[in-house]
């Protein structure tokens, strides 16, 4: 499934993003959640320079469009709170979420100047609520493939060179040199 959204610079165009999982909110809602610019948002929470914002989701390949979590997501959900129970708070780690959807970190010291990119591995939920996607430190790598769990992985969010997130698509835009998406973080490095 994907998350549709909008933006005022294309007002007749919707966007699609790969969802990476679905969660529970504090206020009991089932949404989608997806890396978008600096954490892992709920459909309803994104937002970007552009006013960008939530429009539904639809499964690929189809025409069907739908603004409410599946009922079999929720369901799921229901069934992890009653089995796990509801995190208590804390910095352990309730889950370890691998990333299937070709998220990359980005990461420059000299303000947009030069551009690294990393894949994230997984993404950590903490008993506190909070997600921290988690990248490979290269110089900590003993084995390979570097998997959900490993030694060698560290916060992305905590690295003072974080930037953004973007999915596989735009990351392999930015690789290429690709001159739209190189103007779009020209955008996000003028607002940051």
């Amino acid at each position: 499934m994907e998350l549709l959204y909008a933006n005022d610079e294309h007002p007749d165009t919707l966007f699609s993003l790969k969802i990476l999982a679905w969660a529970r909110t504090g206020n009991g809602a089932t949404q989608a959640v997806v890396p978008w610019l600096k954490e892992l948002a709920t459909a309803e929470s994104m937002c970007d320079p552009l006013n960008g914002r939530w429009a539904g989701y639809r499964l690929p390949d189809s025409d069907y469009l739908f603004r409410e979590a599946p009922e079999h997501k929720v369901q799921e959900l229901d069934a992890a709170v009653r089995f796990f129970g509801a995190p208590g708070g804390g910095n352990h780690v309730v889950q370890e979420i691998p990333d299937t959807i070709g998220t990359h970190a980005v990461f420059s010291e000299d303000h947009f100047e030069t551009l690294a990119l990393m894949e994230v591995v997984s993404w950590r939920l903490l008993g506190d609520g909070r997600v921290q996607a988690m990248v490979a430190d290269e110089e900590a790598v003993t084995q390979t493939p570097v998997l959900p769990g490993d030694d060698c992985l560290a916060f992305a969010q905590q690295q003072p060179d974080f930037r953004y997130f973007f999915q596989h698509g735009i990351a392999n835009r930015l690789k290429e040199h690709d001159p739209e998406a190189l103007a779009a973080i020209a955008i996000l490095a003028a607002k940051s």
